[in-house]
């Protein structure tokens, strides 16, 4: 029996699909059940560890202007 991994697994499941069928996947996720987070973050984290520091850079910035007031004041 070969086991895989969480992130293999999703990895497995987006290889060779069309951009628009990933599209719709992560779109069918955000705001959906939250067993969908772990899928979602896979992705993400395939994203940051591709992308430049720019682009990191500018990501937090949206992440920072979309979060709670409450809860940037607690960093």
């Amino acid at each position: 029996m070969i086991l895989i991994t969480l992130r293999q697994a999703i990895m497995q499941k987006v290889q060779n699909k069309p951009d628009e069928e990933i599209f719709d996947m992560i779109e069918n996720s955000v705001d959906a059940d939250e067993r969908a987070l772990p899928g979602l973050g896979v992705l993400f984290e395939t994203i940051w560890k591709n992308c430049g520091q720019e682009k990191q850079n500018e990501l937090v910035g949206i992440l920072q202007q979309h979060l709670p007031a409450t809860a940037a004041a607690h960093k």
